[in-house]
């Protein structure tokens, strides 16, 4: 009962997407099936520091990612906050409980001779695919968009007199991107392109063969399947090509600040890691190319 309180609250108070809504469900619905499965009858709204205790162990014991276990602790925090806020419970089992250590691995980036031969020579479907596909990986690649961003951006977001993108970012924050020549030659191309395949009614810049706002599984397919093809890249998927917007703002001397708000980061904190990926890189450079270092 106060899990789906709780849901609501984080959609109409909070402003949470659907996306994050429910991901909060899964973690909660977890914790309850756990202490089901110790004590018959017991759930959240039960629950004592040493049940959420034993539960992160008991993740930890079936070898879950400590990114994971530490994500669904900060779920029982928000919840636990939210049921003393409404007088449901009198403290919350969370306090004094910390999740393991985090290992923090850096961002994996495509090499940018790797995107010129994407975006400049690659053959990435054939007709209106292949000009929205290479039309998606260059804003991907030239503007730093998460995936629910550039699937959700409609045709007024885009300006190209002004060479900027309007984009919708988590928790419906908005912020302003800029564009190059290039990139606006592509989305022009694009454009009038997809003007033989979509209604006059529909609002979405990227579509599918029906005219209809592309899904996320479409895109990020068409991703992997690209960089499997051109990179050797270990992970392949748009957050990558998000880290390598990121990573190569950096390493052609832009500020972290700008980046960060580029990126639409909340905390400088979380922009700083590409910053270590920029000096591993540097390494990487230096022991390779110095007559000392360990070639």
């Amino acid at each position: 009962m106060y899990i789906g309180q709780f849901a609501q609250y984080l959609r109409l108070e909070r402003n949470y997407s659907a996306r994050t809504v429910s991901s909060y469900m899964l973690d909660l619905k977890l914790f309850d099936r756990y202490l089901e499965s110790i004590e018959q009858g017991l759930d959240s709204s039960k629950a004592d520091r040493d049940n959420v205790r034993m539960w992160l162990a008991s993740m930890m014991a079936r070898g879950e990612k400590s990114t994971t276990v530490n994500r669904r602790l900060s779920t029982l925090r928000s919840y636990y906050r939210y049921l003393v806020g409404r007088g449901i419970i009198g403290s919350s089992p969370v306090q004094g409980v910390k999740g393991p250590k985090n290992s923090k691995p850096l961002p994996h980036f495509v090499r940018e001779d790797e995107m010129d031969e994407i975006l400049d020579r690659a053959c990435l479907g054939n007709g209106f695919d292949a000009v929205r596909n290479n039309c998606i990986m260059a804003v991907f690649y030239e503007c730093g968009l998460r995936l629910a961003e550039l699937i959700g951006l409609n045709v007024n977001d885009v300006d190209l007199e002004q060479r900027q993108l309007k984009v919708t970012g988590k928790r419906d924050k908005q912020r302003v991107i800029p564009f190059g020549l290039e990139l606006k030659g592509k989305l022009e191309n694009y454009l009038e392109a997809r003007e033989h395949a979509v209604s006059p009614c529909e609002t979405a810049v990227f579509v599918n063969a029906k005219g209809q706002r592309i899904s996320r599984q479409s895109v990020y397919r068409m991703v992997r399947n690209t960089l499997t093809q051109h990179s050797g890249v270990d992970k392949k998927s748009p957050h990558v090509l998000r880290h390598t917007f990121a990573t190569s703002m950096l390493n052609e001397g832009a500020q972290l600040g700008a980046v960060k708000e580029l990126l639409g980061h909340e905390s400088l904190s979380t922009t700083q890691i590409y910053v270590h990926a920029t000096f591993e890189q540097l390494k990487d450079v230096y022991r390779h190319a110095h007559p000392r270092g360990d070639k």
